[in-house]
């Protein structure tokens, strides 16, 4: 009659059913990747893949990226979390089912002038605590929905690790290429310096043209150091991120490959299933949701159903015969009669850390539309930079040259040479940067798209499920 009663009431749950929250969903992109400048999408296989890194077409930020997936501690801790998350799900499932215990002893007892005795003894126990109200489903969805947050919160570690290699990746590459190009200045301004000391020592130019001359190439000297220092550290925050100590890791310089790749943004609606973050605070607010059910679980009673077995003799041999076998069941129940409001309180605080995650559930997806839409801005603006900025230190080379042909035919003074140079040299390295804050800002872009990744979970929370509570 117990197991009876217990199966017929087990279909009754308190809490309520999970349903997605609502949240804004655009129809389309402001910034569309239509605007003017933008880089019309290509193929990408290999962002549906999650293998987003690999649209860069660089075989070295390839090689890096596996290096980081295995090694990488951040990576590694959110592994083992995801973990921990996944063994907390199974012990709350645990709880579901029976728990059975086996007992035994024996004693051996005697006194002066008294014959010893033997006792022996064992005993199987059963216990179960039936599911009534379903508070114990709600545990197991709760703890399921924190280990698939967990799930999401790995797939932001990767995302992350291998978005800041890639930003550090391509600014080290932009890095050896200013380098050569400060080389290739330097070469010229050593020239410059010594057709300023011929003119001088001919008594054509004043000795304010040698020191200007210079006090150029010194100063350009200098800004290669700084800029050596940058790419030293560039190279450290590499070492880190694939699990090396800076010291046992090289980085070679290189050719740089600043490709752009057009990236398909896609619909909006897909980026609730495509940004971890997004897929983690779904999942917060689904595991606050079955806390309501717990909390008021505590409203009903709690039933309990035993069992025993036991025997107990004197001889090894007289402890499993059936004459020395004793059994038992039981129920019981437990019922709240008084507690001050405790259970009600703990359902409104229950309700209310469901409100707060339901919040932040919709402010991170604010937060993820306008991450897109800034980094779409920025992809079609800075293309359209890259343009301009071609022609500006095509234009200032051109001039440059002009200028340093008309100093020594002595048309013109130094001071408006050293200006020149400069210009040429800002024009270029300005160039440079552009195109490396073109491919980070494809990175972020990415980054910000949820990098390929999925979660197909969250398409079935999407659905509403009628409420069968009791």
């Amino acid at each position: 009659m117990a197991l009876s009663l217990a199966a017929a009431l087990a279909g009754c749950a308190v809490g309520p059913e999970y349903v997605q929250p609502e949240s804004a969903s655009p129809p389309a992109w402001k910034s569309a990747p239509a605007a003017e400048g933008w880089l019309p999408a290509a193929p990408a296989d290999a962002l549906e893949r999650g293998e987003w890194w690999k649209l860069f077409c660089d075989a070295t930020l390839d090689e890096l990226a596996s290096r980081v997936q295995v090694s990488n501690q951040n990576i590694a801790a959110a592994v083992a979390n995801y973990a921990q998350a996944q063994a907390l799900v199974r012990g709350q499932r645990a709880a579901l089912f029976p728990s059975v215990t086996v007992d035994g002893s024996a004693r051996r007892s005697g006194a002066r002038n008294a014959t010893p005795s033997n006792a022996m003894a064992a005993s199987l126990n059963a216990d179960w605590a039936p599911d009534v109200w379903g508070r114990l489903r709600k545990a197991v969805d709760s703890a399921q929905a924190s280990a698939q947050a967990s799930e999401a919160d790995l797939a932001l570690a990767r995302l992350s690790a291998i978005g800041d290699l890639a930003t550090n990746y391509f600014s080290l590459r932009e890095a050896d290429a200013e380098l050569r190009i400060l080389d290739v200045t330097l070469e010229g301004y050593e020239r410059s310096l010594q057709i300023t000391r011929n003119r001088y020592e001919a008594s054509i130019a004043a000795q304010s043209d040698v020191l200007q001359a210079e006090t150029l190439l010194v100063t350009t000297r200098a800004e290669r150091v700084a800029l050596k220092r940058t790419r030293d550290t560039l190279e450290h925050a590499i070492a880190v991120l694939i699990g090396a100590a800076p010291a046992e890791f090289s980085l070679p310089a290189a050719d740089w490959k600043p490709v752009v790749p057009g990236i398909p943004s896609g619909v909006p609606t897909t980026l609730l299933q495509r940004r971890p973050d997004i897929a983690a605070a779904e999942r917060d607010v689904a595991a606050a949701n079955a806390q309501i059910g717990i909390a008021r679980a505590a409203y009903y009673p709690s039933f309990t159903l035993s069992g025993a077995v036991s025997s107990s003799t004197s001889r090894v041999g007289d402890l499993f015969n059936a004459s020395n076998t004793l059994w038992s069941l039981g129920l019981s129940v437990a019922q709240v009669v008084f507690d001050a409001g405790a259970i009600g309180a703990s359902v409104d605080a229950a309700k209310a850390s469901h409100e707060a995650s339901v919040a932040r559930y919709r402010q991170t997806v604010l937060t993820a539309f306008q991450n897109v839409e800034d980094q779409l801005t920025a992809g079609a603006s800075l293309a359209e930079q890259e343009t301009m900025r071609r022609q500006a230190s095509a234009a200032a080379d051109r001039t440059e040259e002009q200028f340093l042909n008309r100093y020594r035919a002595g048309t013109i003074d130094y001071t408006s040479v050293v200006v020149a140079q400069v210009s040429a040299l800002n024009a270029r390295r300005t160039l440079l940067q552009v195109q490396v804050n073109r491919q980070t800002a494809a990175v972020a872009l990415i980054q910000s798209l949820g990098g390929g990744w999925h979660a197909d979970w969250m398409q079935d929370a999407a659905r509403p499920v009628a409420s069968s509570g009791s």
